[in-house]
């Protein structure tokens, strides 16, 4: 017979490898994500354009912006 230790452990693996898998489906860029009985559908198009907004308006660091001063 396994001990509880085992399944605390299998168990606590398990959940780490559903949740892992999860998050990989949310920060795919596909529109539909189908695995086993889940089924995920986003509209992407929405976050396509907030990562090229974020983008282009990025600012420089700091210290990029003091070293091209100095120079």
């Amino acid at each position: 017979m396994l001990s509880e230790v085992f399944w605390v452990a299998f168990i606590t693996t398990m959940s780490g490898c559903l949740i892992k898998v999860i998050s990989m489906a949310y920060k795919s860029k596909c529109k539909e994500v189908e695995c086993c009985c889940m089924k995920i559908v986003r509209d992407v198009a929405l976050e396509e354009k907030e990562n090229e907004f974020e983008i282009t308006h990025r600012q420089i660091p700091n210290s990029e912006s003091k070293e091209n001063n100095t120079i």
